[in-house]
């Protein structure tokens, strides 16, 4: 009897549990298998996203009462920190003509060439994970958006009885969208949070986790600092406004892990053509590619991790 009974227990099957199939369909659904990045299609997704973003960062209503009181509210919120080093920053440079007219073109372009710069390269030699980074980036300019408004700010330039020096103005550069003729086709109370600091230190990040040579991360982590000296310099940001930055592209950074169930620089380098690449229910092993990348020659930007 007790044999038999062996021998039932043993040709069961064990039902599984509902909130382990629960588990693997959630799994199934936000893990996405990196595929070839097609050139057209992102050149025309990334000139559209930039539109809509402008587009709709412009259109939100200036308030400008509202924007200066939350400027004074930062100014005194840093002060009591014993923090309030822009006003300083900003005249001591200033001083500095060919210094300060650097920075204003600095601001004006590397913006977006070095953006543009690190998107090209991750399409090149890393295919298999510049969706998940180009995802980071979409994330972080979208909570933007949300922030420029809930919280219109006014940038420390446009602050009444402070002082400030906007240097584009005084010197005569194109450095602001949001200085001279430019100030009317731009939003000048969307401080809150930097993008400059928000896609500066995306390129830094990016840079240092994938880049193979030593000098390539360390410039990687020298553009957001250097970004950061050149937006509290200019008077085009507090402190603070960096810190929102920081803020939004962790929350992208959140949102690429949870699509692709896998941190963007864990997922393999290289993939196959679409037509050939085998459909994947889970999250990309950390070291797949590992092989191809041992045959993969030297790159630009010292690119490999």
């Amino acid at each position: 009897m007790g044999e038999t009974t062996v021998k039932s227990l043993d040709s069961r099957t064990t039902p599984s549990s509902p909130i382990v199939a629960d588990e693997g369909r959630f799994a199934r659904l936000r893990a996405h298998t990196p595929r070839r990045p097609t050139i057209w299609f992102e050149i025309v997704l990334i000139a559209v996203s930039y539109w809509v973003y402008s587009l709709t960062r412009n259109a939100v209503p200036e308030q400008k009462a509202e924007a200066l009181r939350n400027a004074d509210w930062i100014w005194k919120t840093e002060q009591s920190l014993g923090l309030a080093f822009e006003h300083a920053v900003n005249h001591a440079v200033n001083s500095v003509t060919w210094l300060i007219v650097s920075m204003n073109y600095y601001y004006a372009t590397l913006h977006f060439i070095v953006t543009i710069g690190v998107l090209v390269w991750l399409y090149r030699w890393h295919p298999g994970r510049y969706a998940a980074f180009r995802t980071v980036l979409f994330a972080t300019t979208a909570v933007a958006l949300v922030g420029y408004y809930l919280y219109p700010l006014a940038p420390p330039r446009l602050m009444d009885g402070q002082n400030f020096v906007d240097t584009v103005l005084v010197h005569h550069t194109w450095g602001s969208m949001a200085s001279g003729n430019l100030k009317h086709v731009s939003n000048q109370y969307a401080a809150m949070p930097s993008m400059h600091i928000g896609w500066s230190l995306w390129c830094g990040v990016t840079i240092f986790l994938l880049a193979r040579a030593p000098w390539a991360k360390i410039l990687g982590l020298l553009y957001p600092a250097a970004t950061l000296v050149v937006i509290v310099s200019t008077a085009n940001h507090f402190w603070m406004d960096a810190v929102g930055g920081m803020l939004c592209l962790s929350f992208g950074f959140a949102v690429s892990y949870f699509w692709y169930g896998s941190r963007p620089h864990r997922l393999p380098k290289l993939v196959e053509p679409a037509a050939s690449t085998p459909q994947r229910s889970g999250p990309p092993p950390a070291d797949a590619g590992t092989d191809r990348e041992k045959e993969t020659a030297e790159e630009p930007v010292g690119s490999g991790k």
